[in-house]
């Protein structure tokens, strides 16, 4: 019964780790997408999702510059999205396993 236990605590703290990174993922695309399909900047909302993504992309903006800036929001938001999914599902498949 002890080992039910461990592993159901593991378990969730995995799938927290992986909502976690899920969100911040999410967040990052609603930014590409707010962007690249014209959302008002000056809305209290875009904002709001603004403020949130622009820390969340760390050293991803201004990686890649094609001169056609929708595509730099996609590539370098786009890049850190993945980069989030991927990380924490790495320390969430670590957890899990220890």
């Amino acid at each position: 019964m002890s080992r039910l236990r461990t592993t159901s605590g593991r378990g969730t703290a995995s799938r927290v780790i992986s909502g976690i990174g899920a969100l911040f993922a999410l967040i990052e695309v609603l930014y590409i997408l707010m962007i690249v399909l014209g959302a008002n900047q000056g809305n209290a909302f875009f904002k709001f999702i603004q403020s949130l993504a622009e820390p969340l992309a760390l050293f991803f903006p201004g990686l890649f510059n094609t001169g056609n800036y929708n595509v730099d929001v996609f590539l370098n938001y786009g890049l850190a999205a993945v980069f989030w999914l991927v990380v924490t599902g790495l320390i969430a498949r670590a957890v899990s396993r220890y």
